[in-house]
């Protein structure tokens, strides 16, 4: 009996798997290429910390890889520190509407910044 409802209720099982995992994946909100969405949490702010996290992650994978050379990547951080001293002054109030659109026009500049570093072969080492 065993091995006559294990092969049948296998088509069953997944299917009820597909019915789950569709609906979570429709749900996902897509900005082009696969990326997620720079709004991507209920409040509609994608989390600060996340955005640094991420921005000198892909700085040190640049340096690592040879497509940032140190002078750009020295230059990079000196932006990349002045915007978290910049986010660490907006938090001391709490952080405003305007404050969080301009903290994320910010970290998109400087996003495109280390892209636009590491894409243009000037991968000089020094």
């Amino acid at each position: 009996m065993k091995k006559t409802l294990i092969p049948a209720l296998a088509p069953v099982l997944a299917l009820v798997a597909a019915s789950v995992a569709l609906p979570a994946a429709a749900a996902q909100p897509q900005q082009g290429h696969g990326r997620p969405p720079v709004y991507a949490d209920a409040g509609g702010w994608n989390s600060i910390n996340a955005r640094q996290a991420n921005l000198d992650r892909r700085i040190d994978q640049g340096v690592r890889n040879g497509a940032l050379s140190r002078r750009e990547a020295t230059r990079l951080r000196g932006e990349f520190g002045s915007l978290v001293r910049l986010e660490a002054n907006y938090r001391r109030g709490g952080l405003s509407r305007w404050e969080r659109d301009d903290l994320n026009r910010r970290f998109d500049r400087l996003a495109a910044q280390v892209r636009s570093e590491r894409r243009d072969g000037d991968n000089r080492r020094g």
